[in-house]
């Protein structure tokens, strides 16, 4: 399952129509089984936090800033300015969860956002909370709207977005070129895509696929998880070349979301976490089961926390 970083451009096991419906509906289900204990546990953001690497005993409250910081850290290594006359105008949230990275990129920039999701829960919870925050279509410049839709086939016209922004969704695309081609397709002409996502590590040019051992690991968490073939940092790299990005960087985060799969943990081993799961279902129980293993994948450096960043052409 693991993808090729040779001479051609990234592939993965080819995977069938009815294999993508079924990934797209465990993923929906997943997210509307496990969103709201989510929310009451973490907040808003459905992604990891950004830390010093030397963080130490850190505590809820740090986590939730930490998950600010993440967005913060990935528009400015995507070098997002807050020029009023170069900042984002249009902005399009590709796997947005409850909306968290939408609402904030939307204040921030005083942007138009829209946030597309396969969880019909999410969209609705996503919209609740922007309406709350003044962010509906009753403040016509400041419009944040959510809906479900596949990324692989995105309801936008071409060229629309001058930010397009995915946040930890990556990982569940079963068609990588697609989902790419998807980002850009939906770009302005200049527009900034930033793509954060988790990858296996890269591998070497000897190497065809990950090792048996390190394989099964990625197995067990794509099942629980709904994720599909994983693919590596220098595979997404190559996929943004093959379609004549510019201005292609890329960088290895793992060290700086360390704390987050632990506090996860913690957290869900909480009475509140634990009441919480039993609450939610068996697909959300499953998926905490596995997260022992991200921290392991981590460890062993077979699982990468990446930003690769790139600009559409003018």
């Amino acid at each position: 399952m693991a993808s090729s970083t040779g001479g051609d451009v990234a592939v993965a096991a080819p995977v069938s129509e009815q294999q993508q419906q079924e990934l797209r509906k465990g993923i929906a289900e997943f997210y509307d089984e496990s969103s709201l204990m989510w929310e009451n546990i973490w907040g808003e953001h459905m992604h990891h936090g950004y830390y010093d690497t030397d963080a130490v005993d850190v505590q809820l409250s740090d986590h939730r800033s930490a998950q600010i910081r993440m967005v913060e850290q990935a528009l400015a290594f995507a070098n997002v300015l807050d020029d009023p006359e170069k900042k984002p105008k249009s902005i399009v949230d590709v796997g947005c969860g409850i909306g968290g990275s939408s609402r904030y990129l939307a204040k921030k920039y005083g942007a138009e956002c829209c946030g597309i999701t396969l969880s019909p829960v999410q969209a609705e919870r996503a919209q609740a909370l922007a309406d709350a925050q003044g962010l509906g279509d009753k403040v016509p410049s400041l419009i944040v709207s959510f809906q479900v839709a596949d990324a692989l086939n995105q309801p936008f016209p071409d060229g629309k977005f001058d930010l397009v922004w995915s946040m930890e969704s990556g990982e569940h695309m079963p068609d990588k070129l697609k989902f790419v081609g998807e980002l850009v397709r939906v770009a302005a002409p200049g527009a900034t895509i930033i793509i954060v996502t988790w990858c296996h590590r890269d591998l070497s040019s000897d190497e065809k696929s990950l090792r048996p051992e390190e394989q099964k690991i990625l197995d067990k968490i794509c099942s629980s998880f709904y994720l599909p073939a994983w693919c590596s940092t220098a595979d997404y790299v190559k996929l943004l070349e093959s379609l004549s990005l510019q201005d292609i960087e890329s960088a290895d985060w793992s060290g700086n979301v360390a704390p987050f799969w632990p506090a996860v943990i913690k957290t869900a081993l909480s009475w509140k976490g634990i009441t919480s799961l039993l609450r939610s279902g068996w697909k959300t129980i499953r998926g905490a089961m596995v997260m022992p293993l991200m921290i392991e994948g981590f460890k062993k450096d077979i699982i990468k926390f990446s930003i690769i960043t790139c600009r559409k052409p003018e």
